[in-house]
Parts: C-alpha cells; sequence; structure tokens
C-alpha cells in the first residue's frame, strides 16, 4: 500500500452502517531504562492531552493499546488519521475509524504526542509534514514525544529529534536508528529526557503504562497496571497450560470466527485478530446488532467484516470470545451466539474466550460443564469450577480461556499453537516481541 500524504480535505467519508472494504492486583514492576524522572514537570494543562495518529498500515494493537491504556490513566486521548478520512485499513485488515482527522487539529497544542508503529503506516507517518512540525514542536516547547517499533527510526530519528538521544526500536530497524545519530539500545522501554521509545507489539503495554507514569505519577501507573494482568517476566518463553489434550483439526485454512459488540475490550479483540491473521488463519469479525462499527471498552472505535446474522450461516474450527464487561454482556444476550457455541460445544469444536466472557457467557450457558476454565481475576468468583484460575492461559480439550488484556498475545498464541503447533507459536512470539 502506497504512502498517504497528509493534506487537509473538506469531506470525511462516514463510516457507520454499511459493509466496508479497507485493503489482577498485582503491580507489575517494568524494566525501564531511564535518563530523566521530571518530564511530568513540564505538563502545563491540567487535563492531560494525548494526540495518537494512524494511517493505512498501522500496528492495530500498537495503536489499540496505546489509546486504550492512556485513556485508563484519564488522558484525554485524540487518535487522528493522517489520511483523508477517518476510517483507516490497518495492518492484518483491522479497521480502525478515528476520532478526526490529523489536518484538522494542527493548531492543537498535546502534552504527549504517541507514534504507532507498523508498515506501510510509518512511513505514512514520517512523510506527513504537519505531524512532523506538531512532533518537533512539541520537542522545542518541552513536552512529551513518543514512538514504537517502526516509528523511532522511521519518524522520530529522520526529523533529527534522536540525536545524541538513547533509543530503541523493533529489532530489524536498529541500524536505520544507529545512523540517525541515535544510541541504539535494545531495552524494551527506553526514556532518554523528553522522548520515550519501545520496541513492538509485545511491549505496547509496558510502554503505555511507563507514558502515563510520564504524565500521572506512579501512583496512577500502579493503579492502571494492576488490572491489566501484565506478564510479570517480560520476554521470557510464553507458556500455556493444556489438561485432556486433543488436536484441533481443520481442513486447509483454520476458520475462526470473532464476534464483537460494542463494549468489547479492544486490546483483547485486536490481539486475537492480529496474531491469528498474522499465522494465516481465516479471522472473520462479526458485529453483534445492526452496524458493522462497535464502539469498544475504551471507546475505540472497530469496524468488522460482517454482522453476525451473515457469519452465522458459516461453520468455523474456532469461536473465540473478547472481554469487556460490556461486550460479554451482549454475548451473553445474544440466543443467535449462544446457540453458535453450543453446537461448537456440542460437536466438540474448539471454543474460547477471555477476560470477563468465561464468567459471563459460557458460565450461566453451561458452556463450562465439565471443564476447567480461568478468566478475569474479579470475574473468578462467578465460575463453578474455581480450581484453575491462577493460570493465564488454560486449554481443556477443546476450550481454551485466559484472563485478560495482559494475556491476550498470550491467549492468542496459545490459539495458534493448537492449530499449528508449538513452533509455529514461538515463532510469532519472537516476531511480536511477546
Amino acid at each position: 500500500m502506497a504512502s498517504s500524504s497528509c493534506h487537509r480535505y473538506l469531506t470525511v467519508t462516514p463510516l457507520s452502517c454499511t459493509k466496508l472494504h479497507f485493503s489482577a492486583s498485582r503491580r507489575t514492576s517494568l524494566p525501564v531504562n531511564r535518563r530523566s524522572f521530571s518530564i511530568s514537570a513540564t505538563m502545563a494543562s491540567p487535563t492531560k492531552k494525548v494526540l495518537i495518529p494512524v494511517a493505512h498500515g498501522t500496528e492495530p494493537f500498537e495503536a489499540v493499546v496505546m489509546i486504550d491504556v492512556l485513556r485508563r490513566g484519564g488522558a484525554d486521548v485524540t487518535v487522528a488519521s493522517v489520511e483523508n478520512q477517518v476510517g483507516v485499513d490497518a495492518c492484518h485488515g483491522i479497521k480502525i475509524v478515528a476520532d478526526t482527522l490529523l489536518s484538522d487539529i494542527t493548531d492543537s497544542v498535546f502534552d504527549l504526542i504517541m507514534l504507532p508503529g507498523g508498515l506501510p503506516g510509518g512511513e505514512t507517518l514520517k512523510n506527513c509534514k504537519p505531524l512532523e512540525n506538531m512532533v518537533k514542536k512539541q520537542d522545542t516547547d518541552g513536552r512529551l514525544n513518543a514512538a514504537i517499533c517502526c516509528a523511532p527510526a522511521l519518524a522520530l530519528g529522520t526529523w533529527g529529534l534522536l540525536e545524541g538521544k538513547k533509543a530503541t526500536c523493533y529489532p530489524v530497524f536498529m541500524e536505520k536508528l544507529g545512523a540517525t545519530c541515535a544510541t541504539a539500545v535494545e531495552s524494551r522501554v527506553e526514556i532518554d529526557g523528553r522522548i520515550v521509545t519501545s520496541r513492538g507489539p509485545g511491549t505496547t503495554m509496558e510502554f503505555s503504562v511507563t507514558l502515563v507514569e510520564q504524565l500521572f505519577g506512579k501512583e496512577k501507573a500502579a493503579e492502571v497496571s494492576a488490572p491489566l494482568v501484565m506478564r510479570s517476566n517480560p520476554g521470557d518463553e510464553y507458556t500455556i497450560t493444556e489438561l485432556n489434550q486433543i488436536d484441533w483439526s481443520y481442513e486447509s485454512t483454520p476458520q475462526i470466527l470473532v464476534p464483537i459488540a460494542d463494549g468489547s475490550e479492544e486490546m483483547e479483540a485486536v490481539a486475537i485478530i492480529d496474531v491469528l491473521r498474522r499465522a494465516k488463519a481465516n479471522v472473520v469479525v462479526a458485529a453483534l446488532g445492526n452496524s458493522l462499527e462497535v464502539v469498544a471498552s475504551r471507546k475505540v472505535k472497530l469496524v468488522a467484516d460482517v454482522l453476525l446474522d451473515e457469519a452465522e450461516k458459516s461453520s468455523y474450527d474456532l469461536i473465540v470470545l473478547p472481554g469487556g464487561l460490556g461486550g460479554a454482556e451482549a454475548f451473553a444476550s445474544s440466543e443467535k451466539l449462544v446457540n453458535m457455541l453450543k453446537k461448537q460445544a456440542e460437536s466438540n469444536k474448539p471454543y474460547g474466550a477471555i477476560c470477563a466472557s468465561p464468567a459471563l457467557v459460557f458460565e450461566p450457558h453451561g458452556l463450562l460443564k465439565g471443564k476447567k476454565a480461568t478468566g478475569y481475576p474479579a470475574m473468578c468468583n462467578k465460575l463453578s469450577d474455581q480450581s484453575h484460575i491462577e493460570h493465564r492461559v488454560l486449554v481443556d480439550g477443546n476450550l481454551i480461556t485466559s484472563k485478560g488484556p495482559g494475556t491476550s498475545l498470550e491467549f492468542a498464541l496459545g490459539i495458534v499453537e493448537k492449530f499449528y503447533g508449538r513452533e509455529k507459536g514461538l515463532q510469532l512470539a519472537k516476531a511480536t516481541l511477546v
């Protein structure tokens, strides 16, 4: 996909009801390298304002985690498309609707500008002159800039903001980062003065929590990180726990259904879709209700491939539910979806859920009978069998469950492992820096 320029357009294409075709309470200690501890003192506005620009080809998991976590922290986050429309076709066919066009807010002031990675999205951000001007002014005025994945090298480095700075980025861009006169380091998150950089999808949550700390302080960062169920050992090889092992079979390509609804947890939904499409599974994202566009739990707007009414006509090798309180409640109330899940289970075909959905969808509809499951810590008291709730990812025969946002990449990798084998799971874990 070619990079797009960042000019002002007079019209915005609305993305709504038609089918669109875009090509636990434990505090986690984050391994962050720091060369400054006083950045937040430079912030002027009482409400912290954050800009996250997106483009066609942006890495969706990075963008969505940044938006979600910063909003959890209390920041006023603006998602701005640098394209000529608010709808962007992110990597892996994931469709995101921005809040506004960047061209409409170039005079706005932000406490933090965060750049996601992904290709060709990173190149598009680099070539967007209004964004470059905003980021350079941000730096001159002593406010925070942050970038992850390819964006430190392609954008911040190319714009001359990393000279003499320590910075990190996605491994294959390290040589390019060094060529920008930055000192390239392999930290998962690196802070140097007013600039924070990170490596890729698997480091995005640590990156985002670090930026919550920069804006709001350590106490708020701890408050935000605890419910995310983040890994205590980031970078270590992921593991899953398996009981009653069976083979998960498919004919040529795994056919996977991921339902979404208003209130679904966007980090979990996007992690599942992103990783399984990287594995080359055929993932169908189906919206409950009458609109393809859903507003997720932290107000990220996602666009499904089809409505559930259409998806119901096909059969699937796996049906897997993201969490999010509102989304899980919508799933549990959908007779159509519940019947699909029951048929899946009765046929001994794989089904799964993460976060609130095991307790709010599977448990009340008898889908955990005779099964061991895990789920979001605060919801596990609703499970009739709580004997295995400590596990981050748990497979019991044809059922897979997991705990929450911070386990969502491991959960998706566990699904990859069941369909394609451990080697494929580890390959994708390395590519995503899990």
